[in-house]
């Protein structure tokens, strides 16, 4: 197993020894003495209610080269109480599948830049705002409504293209979105479920501890692991001139470029109307 691997195997050791210390023992009818010292439950405590040996779970928290069973690890996620996006995140830990380093290349699958643009101007020439983003959350196209409703992306630095580097560092972001942490920490739990595939990729890496350097919140909710997949969540934004709009947010992956999606913004029934 190459270096994804060990990463992710080291990921997955990590992740359950910090959901272990979150359940506690008497929720799971264990009884808790007064010299009782292990935060959360044993190592021995979740290997023998998940049926599995003390020892060859301790193995796995150790981040040995041992490969669970799916039965395994949903068992793990049943005793851990892991919610569905959690127990879909050990899946993929233990069973990555290899990306090319540059993200370009996913089962033979070519990334194409300006299929993604031609979809956005296409799709794009509504009143809403539409974009598209790759698996590092770097903005590659968006439409004049995305411009309008969050920021000019256009002027922003290359390397600073990015909605978690505009969410987490631009103070623009939280004047413009009312509930900024929830979208903040929603993206990032994203980022967190997407980056098992990627673990090693030196540009992942980059943005991890960049973002970490540059945002306290970042480096406080990656460090607690937070994970969500995409769905169709709500989005309140307030944009000079257009007044407060709720959208759901919902994200259509482009199968013919690999690790781009586009970002549609379907405004809430009930969301407001823009001014003008």
């Amino acid at each position: 197993m190459g270096e994804t691997g060990h990463d992710n195997r080291r990921e997955l050791a990590r992740f359950l020894r910090d959901r272990r210390s979150r359940v506690a023992p008497q929720d799971m009818g264990l009884p808790v003495g007064p010299h009782r010292r292990t935060k959360g439950l044993r190592r021995e405590e979740v290997a023998v209610l998940a049926g599995l040996s003390p020892t060859w779970y301790t193995y796995l928290e150790q981040g040995r080269d041992i490969n669970p069973s799916p039965a395994v690890l949903d068992s793990l996620a049943r005793v851990l109480g892991l919610s569905e996006d959690e127990r879909r995140y050990v899946h993929l830990l233990a069973r990555t599948r290899p990306v090319a380093a540059d993200g370009s290349v996913v089962d033979g699958t070519v990334v194409d830049g300006d299929l993604v643009a031609r979809l956005v101007e296409a799709a794009g020439q509504g009143p809403w705002p539409l974009y598209a983003g790759n698996r590092y959350g770097d903005v590659v196209a968006w439409n004049q409504a995305a411009a309008r409703w969050y920021t000019d992306f256009g002027r922003l630095p290359d390397a600073r293209r990015n909605i978690l580097w505009w969410l987490l560092t631009d103070p623009e972001a939280k004047r413009r979105l009312p509930g900024w942490h929830g979208d903040a920490l929603d993206v990032v739990a994203r980022l967190r479920t997407a980056y098992p595939p990627l673990a090693g990729d030196p540009r992942m890496s980059a943005l991890v501890t960049g973002l970490s350097e540059a945002s306290p919140e970042f480096r406080r909710w990656w460090d607690e692991r937070h994970v969500h997949g995409p769905r169709l969540r709500p989005r309140t934004i307030t944009a000079p001139g257009l007044g407060t709009r709720t959208f759901h947010l919902t994200l259509a992956d482009v199968v013919d470029s690999a690790g781009h999606s586009l970002v549609f913004h379907l405004p809430a029934p009930d969301g407001g109307e823009p001014e003008g």
